[in-house]
């Protein structure tokens, strides 16, 4: 099961990538379009001994328009953002990546089917019903699972009277909960850093903008325009990753509490009884 996860993220990373091209291609595909169309209408009303200048003009001012355009694709601003807007733009990815991953792991492992198996419930109420509790011990071990565990350890303590068993009930039920949110946790770490990341990568780019703006000149509106644009790149991205990362750890943190709430209240409801079972060694 954890390979088809690992092989499901592999293909959404290529997607990804196969998109991210895919965009920059056509970006400078579509970039130099205007410059044929620009040309013969203003050419038109000029005159005759300012024409071959007119048109240099207008081509030079589509070629600009055309590169302007290339730098605002997706590849262009994660090349031009140096080799520290390269490292945050993979570690953004990486935490795509493991914010898909934990997503599936999650899926798989905070599930009632899961950690409350309806085959075991159904064999410990009719182990209990007849006061085996050995048999409904061993049922609990034939099938591991968090429920299993919180009823050994119900089971194990027995002998030691109804008081000792609902604290080992508890104890396992906290301990079946923290195990849950280590898988969980990670939801939230991914939901923290990837906003951190893309604001990093704001202020860098920041940084880089206004220093090149004071090599440029004062005058360079466009220049700043374009370099700022650039560096809030980062923070979309941070954000686009960080909101579906923090909804998914509240689902799966609400879904294990109600679950663990669930299993411990069945297993109140098995070892009611047990007061008044007598264990009999054979």
């Amino acid at each position: 099961m954890r390979r088809h996860v690992v092989k499901g993220i592999g293909l959404v990373a290529m997607v990804i990538l196969g998109t991210a091209g895919w965009w920059q291609r056509a970006g400078a595909q579509e970039a130099p379009a205007p410059a044929p169309q620009a040309a013969p209408e203003a050419a038109a009303p000029a005159a005759p001994g300012t024409g071959a200048a007119g048109q240099l003009e207008l081509q030079k001012g589509a070629e600009t328009e055309a590169a302007r355009r290339t730098q605002t694709g997706f590849m262009a601003v994660v090349t031009n953002s140096g080799i520290l807007g390269v490292i945050i733009w993979l570690g953004l990815l990486a935490a795509l990546i493991s914010w898909i991953y934990f997503t599936f792991d999650c899926s798989l492992t905070v599930r009632a089917k899961r950690m409350i198996p309806q085959t075991l419930v159904e064999k410990v109420t009719e182990a209990m019903s007849q006061g085996d509790v050995m048999k409904a011990l061993q049922h609990c071990k034939d099938e591991p699972s968090p429920m299993a565990n919180i009823l050994i350890a119900a089971f194990s303590h027995v002998e030691e009277g109804f008081d000792t068993i609902q604290e080992a009930v508890q104890v396992a039920a906290d301990f079946e909960t923290e195990r849950l949110m280590q898988h969980i946790s990670w939801l939230s770490v991914t939901a923290s850093l990837a906003p951190m990341l893309g604001l990093l990568g704001t202020v860098q780019g920041m940084i880089m903008a206004f220093a090149g703006l004071a090599m440029a000149g004062a005058g360079q509106t466009a220049l700043l325009a374009l370099a700022i644009s650039q560096a809030l790149w980062t923070t979309a991205a941070g954000l686009c990753v960080a909101i579906p990362a923090i909804s998914t750890f509240t689902v799966f943190r609400n879904l294990a509490n109600r679950l663990t709430l669930r299993m411990q209240a069945i297993t109140l409801d098995l070892i009611k009884d047990l007061r008044n079972v007598e264990v009999v060694a054979e």
